[in-house]
Formats: structure tokens, C-alpha cells, sequence
């Protein structure tokens, strides 16, 4: 009797009108091949980019796969890896009758990601500098999840503990306050003088060089205070490992999504109304494009 080869692995990404954000998707894709030659490998966008999510999914039936585990590219769980990538995939397998798939967990926090994030830190800061007196503020994508964006509080309160910062502020690009301003300002707020603005995104793109600019113009009327922007997460080692654990938890089942604070699930103040509600896919509104998602499906991610 033959083993089955194991499922094939689907990574799905958010999208972007960025060329460079998008091939640097298409790249790392191509680089988890390489590094899993046992392994099919394909990876598709929900929105704004080629390929779209079904084109990879097609991708992978014509190369005979039947099972595959999807792992979200995504650093929080918001409105596209709770309600988009779900519904995409339950479409999929209405067009490709036989298939079957697994869905992982999106990628943060996790440990070695806030190991890439301090290394990214040390390379924008004066090797003068002593920890004690650097402010970071780490800032989100934002969205109207209050659980995605307290996903973002949480990486910066994990990013701090035991790493020697003055401290670690939040802010967000869009969609959710403080914004990068109002951010900055709240560092000087706490006593910062020497303030390092970091990008909790995984790869360039239209909302990151957004974050740069917005600190550069604050930085250019705050001349007292030293800023400065360090780059984002990128093709790190770690981030191709851990897409491989989030895979392989999804392939055993083990996948320990956290629903407590989920607005879908739980009467969270000012939310009341989404509990149980079909969720409606959406678009974000500061990628640069006016992109709609066409129907409506109920919420259900993996438990």
C-alpha cells in the first residue's frame, strides 16, 4: 500500500497595487518551493494582484493535487484571513469537485518574527544608542477589527518584554487610531526623544512607504526629536520557517486559533451588532484602488 503524498501547500495573500510588494509575494512563493521540492507549492491574492487565489488553486489541480493546506500570509486575523480566504476556498471547491484542504492560522506574533523585527530595529539605529533610550513605535496596517488591531498591541507589548526599549507604542496606517502623527506625538507625550518607527508589514508596499512618508514629514517638523524608519519584515529565513509550521499545523489539525475576542463570536463594546451575523467581504479602502468584492458568506474560520 503507497503513502499518500502529503497536502500540497496554497499561500494566500492579501494583494497590492505595489509591483515591487507583489513579485516580492511571488518570490517567496517560489523560494518555499525551492526549499520543499517534495512539496507542491502555489500561491495566489485575494484581491489587486495576479495571480488571484483560484488561479493558484487551478495551478495545483492540474498538477494533480487533490489535498492542500492553505496558510494566510497574513500577520493578523482581520476581515480577508477571517471571511475572504475562507469563502474563496469554499468557492474553489464547488469548481474543482474531489478537492479537499485544511486552513492554517495567520503568522504573528510569533517569536521569530519578533527576532526579525529587532534585528530590523538594530539595523536603523545608531550604534551609539543605547536601548534604554529608543522608543519604538510599531505600526499596523489598522483595521475595523478591534481583535486584529489588539493582535497588534500585542506584538508590540511582546516585542518590549525583556529587550531593553525605553518602550513600544502603537499605531496604525489606516482605519484605526492613533494614526502614525498621532502616534509619534504620543511617544514625545511619554518623555522619547530618540523614536525608531517600525513596520509590522511582511513585505513593501503602497501602506509601508505610506509609513515612511507620514514619519519623515512628522520628523522634518520635530526637528528635536531624532526619528528614525526601519524596514519591514521581508524574506527572512524565519518567515519561510514559520509559513512551514503554520502548514504543518493545518495538515495535523493542530491549528489552537484563539476566538476569544472574535467580534463574530463574542459581544465585544460598540460591536454588539456583527455577533452572528453573515460577514460581508470587504475591501480596504487605503490600498489605492476601488475594488469590490461581489456576495456575501458567513463567517467561518477554522475552530
Amino acid at each position: 500500500m503507497t503513502t499518500p503524498p502529503p497536502p500540497a501547500l496554497l499561500v494566500a495573500g492579501h494583494g497590492t497595487r505595489d509591483d515591487a510588494g507583489a513579485e516580492a509575494f511571488r518570490d517567496f512563493v517560489r523560494e518555499l518551493g525551492r526549499r520543499n521540492p517534495e512539496l507542491p507549492v502555489a500561491g495566489g491574492f485575494i484581491e489587486l494582484s495576479p495571480p488571484p487565489l483560484g488561479e493558484a488553486v487551478a495551478e495545483l489541480v492540474e498538477r494533480g493535487v487533490r489535498r492542500f493546506a492553505a496558510v494566510p500570509l497574513m500577520l493578523v486575523s482581520a476581515g480577508h484571513a477571517k471571511g475572504d480566504i475562507p469563502a474563496a476556498l469554499a468557492r474553489e471547491k464547488e469548481r474543482h469537485p474531489g478537492i479537499s484542504y485544511t486552513y492554517g492560522r495567520p503568522l504573528g506574533p510569533h517569536p521569530s518574527l519578533l527576532r526579525v523585527l529587532e534585528r530590523r530595529l538594530d539595523e536603523a539605529v545608531d550604534p551609539s544608542w543605547d536601548r534604554s533610550e529608543v522608543t519604538v513605535l510599531l505600526v499596523g496596517r489598522g483595521s475595523t477589527d478591534p481583535d486584529a488591531n489588539a493582535e497588534v498591541h500585542k506584538a508590540a507589548r511582546l516585542l518590549w518584554e525583556g529587550r531593553g526599549y525605553a518602550g513600544v507604542e502603537t499605531a496604525f496606517v489606516s482605519l484605526a487610531a492613533p494614526d502614525v502623527p498621532g502616534g509619534l506625538d504620543r511617544c514625545v507625550r511619554l518623555g522619547a526623544r530618540r523614536i525608531v518607527v517600525l513596520p509590522y508589514f511582511l513585505f513593501t508596499g503602497i501602506l509601508p512607504d505610506r509609513v515612511r512618508r507620514q514619519t519623515d514629514d512628522w520628523a522634518a517638523a520635530h526637528p528635536e526629536t531624532e526619528v528614525r524608519s526601519a524596514d519591514v519584515i521581508g524574506p527572512e529565513p524565519e518567515l519561510l520557517d514559520l509559513v512551514m509550521e503554520r502548514y504543518e499545523e493545518a495538515v495535523k489539525g493542530d491549528l489552537r486559533m484563539n476566538c476569544d475576542s472574535c467580534v463574530y463570536r463574542i459581544a465585544l463594546p460598540g460591536f454588539e451588532d456583527k455577533v452572528g451575523l453573515p460577514q460581508q467581504p470587504h475591501f480596504h479602502p487605503d490600498d489605492g484602488h476601488g475594488h469590490h468584492h461581489h456576495g456575501g458568506h458567513a463567517h467561518s474560520h477554522a475552530h
